[in-house]
């Protein structure tokens, strides 16, 4: 056999393993059998349960989807360029907390949230100039944020619940359009403007090829400081709304709200695919990601299940995405 002949046929297979490669990468697979895991879910809770696939509960789903799948959109931006952020529940809780006290104080709706995402994006611009400027490891720096945050806001409301919001605040948690819970219509916004952003962006082209390789993304001139503010202001932005939609949902403002949320959202973004190690995930992945979540959540508690088995199952699901994810990688 002659050397051309040997070098096409070797040529041949690296275009074919190289045509692997990307069918696998490109989020399909995991999207396919993620729906089905949900339509699996579905299937079990209706069969299980009168009550889940009642008009009501399906709403009530939809709710308490929307907050989670919000800030699983922020987590999974943070995930993507090989970071991660544990004060996504502490800041989902901080503005809200900080809309009530406004509202609490005579300050108008408008007024109010504009406040409430102001604290936000602070904490989100303080957890980039830690990670970025700092070097502290995004698993030091988001946790010391999460605990700083939840214990100023336990200061600032001296661990009591906020109440007097005004009623045209609190609708914003049940007011609907042709049926669709007006939080829902909130998440999808949410969806669309981060999927346009991380695939139609040069931003987002930034986001994945500094999770990718951070060197090389630098060396290829690449600002990382930019790259690095706006992924953590971006996830405290989006759980800001998080947290203004669940103070307006729970009525009142309360202080240990959102405590724990960073452990859904997590789970929300690998299970949807999100790699931990960085350049990986997708939005459509982290939606599918927390509708799985909220469905296990709300199927369970129709079911009577123990919260501790929840979290169990839960646990156990993030596990298994990351050793699936290691093992992908491995064979890739």
């Amino acid at each position: 056999m002659s050397d051309a002949v040997k070098e096409k046929i070797g040529a041949d297979k690296e275009n074919k393993s190289a045509k692997k490669v990307k069918l696998f990468n490109n989020g399909m697979k995991t999207e396919i059998y993620l729906i089905a895991l949900l339509a699996i879910l579905f299937i079990f809770f209706s069969l299980t349960s009168d009550v889940f696939l009642t008009v009501d509960n399906l709403k009530t789903l939809a709710r308490q989807a929307s907050i989670y799948g919000i800030i699983a959109i922020g987590m999974l931006v943070v995930i993507i360029s090989a970071g991660i952020d544990l004060s996504v529940g502490s800041v989902t809780g901080f503005s809200g907390i900080a809309a009530a006290l406004c509202m609490a104080r005579g300050m108008s709706i408008s007024t109010s949230l504009a406040v409430a995402l102001v604290c936000g994006l602070v904490v989100g611009l303080v957890n980039g100039v830690l990670i970025h400027d700092g070097k502290v490891p995004p698993f030091i720096a988001t946790m010391g944020t999460m605990t700083v945050v939840r214990a100023l806001i336990m200061l600032l409301t001296k661990a009591r619940m906020i109440s007097g919001l005004p009623e045209s605040y609190k609708m914003i948690a049940q007011f609907e359009v042709v049926n669709i819970p007006f939080l829902f219509m909130v998440w999808v916004a949410v969806m669309i403007v981060a999927w346009f952003m991380t695939t139609k962006t040069v931003f987002g082209r930034n986001v994945y090829a500094v999770g990718s390789n951070k060197e090389a993304a630098r060396l290829s001139g690449i600002n990382i400081r930019k790259t690095i503010y706006g992924v953590y202001i971006f996830s405290a932005f989006v759980c800001s709304i998080a947290g203004i939609l669940l103070t307006a949902r729970l009525g009142n403002g309360v202080p240990t709200a959102g405590t724990g949320y960073e452990l859904d959202a997590i789970a929300s973004a690998v299970v949807g695919g999100a790699s931990l190690d960085g350049g990986t995930g997708s939005v459509v992945g982290a939606v599918l990601g927390s509708m799985i979540m909220a469905t296990l959540r709300q199927g369970g508690v129709l079911l009577g299940v123990n919260s501790f088995v929840l979290e169990i199952i839960i646990g156990s699901l993030i596990v298994i995405a990351v050793l699936v994810d290691k093992l992908r990688n491995q064979s890739a």
